[in-house]
């Protein structure tokens, strides 16, 4: 390994571009990022990939720095992340030099006026982010500001005397979230008639997270990163006017039928949960596991079926698509029922107890 003398006389090792050397705090400061957005990106876009030292420390070299860094300004001048993440580091630094402030999602061309986002901001600092954000966008997504409002008792208060209600988005900034937040903001969003809601947030607890979650809303948790939150918003408006345009062609379902599955009449399962388990367990005693295998698959199917129906009564802007999915599992889970009767029949096997 080469050296390099340091001031005071003393080799000192000259490290590889290639060489694990730098950790995660240091790499999030040399690019301005938070080190949590860093992670994001490693673990949802394996966007880089670090070694890791003896010691669990996540370590990057030199071109990981750089690769980062790279990332961070492109992100900012409103690319996405996600179509960033598989590019080799030639190819972003082409991006750079070639097209310092082109868009690379295809998928979100700029909206013409009839197509915008119906938005109302609680929270002005948050919306004064959101339009300098928006401008630097380049016409990625086109905003109609219906209102911004100081609290979520003004927003709808605001919405008795409005000139125009049915909102695609009702976005609210919160200081801290607690339990019975979700009360607040279901009033508000009734008010406005808001076909979805998104909280960003500052502090919170687990609970105060998981009862919003729970009933819809999408939550970010507030950062300085301009790019996690552009890229964030910018997902939240395409999926809000979703059924916008859905409404203007009635989708059905039979378009998605798929060659030879035919949609079933409702029918009750053959066999309980309970009884494949056990049976799952029996059947694996035996040399073949083709029925253990069938048990499985079908305890999978069916809770499918179940789940498939469940968000098919509680999402209208996805009830027929649900509606469509339960129908091909059930249609899956007879198939297999038969095939479960035959397999236990051919290998001596009693059949599960029926409900």
């Amino acid at each position: 390994m080469m050296t390099r003398h340091n001031p005071e006389g003393a080799p000192t090792p000259q490290v590889s571009p290639q060489t694990p050397t730098f950790r995660s705090g240091a790499v999030a400061r040399a690019a301005g990022m938070p080190v949590a957005t860093l992670r994001i990106w490693e673990q949802r876009y394996r966007a880089v990939q670090p070694g890791a030292a003896t010691s669990g420390h996540r370590l990057y070299t030199a071109a990981d720095v750089e690769r980062v860094i790279l990332l961070r300004r492109l992100t900012e001048q409103g690319h996405a992340i996600s179509l960033l993440a598989p590019l080799d580091l030639p190819q972003l630094r082409a991006i750079e030099r070639a097209h310092p402030e082109a868009t690379l999602n295809d998928f979100t061309q700029a909206s013409s006026p009839s197509q915008a986002l119906k938005l109302v901001v609680v929270g002005p600092a948050l919306a004064n982010r959101l339009k300098r954000l928006i401008d630097r966008q380049r016409g990625r997504l086109s905003v109609r500001w219906v209102g911004v409002f100081d609290s979520l008792a003004d927003a709808a208060l605001a919405a008795s005397s409005a000139s125009e209600l049915g909102v695609d988005l009702l976005l609210w900034q919160s200081a801290g979230l607690q339990p019975d937040a979700g009360h607040q903001l279901r009033l508000a969003q009734e008010a406005w008639q808001a076909s979805a809601t998104a909280v960003v947030y500052r502090y919170s607890s687990a609970a105060g997270r998981a009862a919003l979650s729970s009933t819809g809303v999408a939550l970010l948790q507030e950062s300085a990163d301009e790019g996690l939150l552009s890229e964030w918003f910018m997902g939240l408006g395409r999926k809000a006017m979703a059924p916008t345009r859905q409404s203007r062609e009635v989708f059905d379902p039979k378009q998605l039928s798929t060659q030879g599955v035919a949609e079933p009449e409702a029918s009750a399962p053959r066999f309980t949960d309970e009884a494949l388990s056990e049976f799952a367990a029996l059947s694996s005693t035996v040399a073949c596991e083709c029925p253990s295998h069938l048990a499985q698959l079908l305890l999978q199917i069916s809770s499918f079926e179940t789940y498939s129906g469940d968000c098919a009564n509680r999402s209208v802007a996805d009830a027929q698509l649900h509606a469509y999915l339960q129908q091909v599992a059930g249609a899956a889970r007879k198939l297999f029922e038969t095939a479960l009767e035959k397999v236990a029949q051919a290998e001596g096997l009693p059949l599960p107890v029926k409900p």
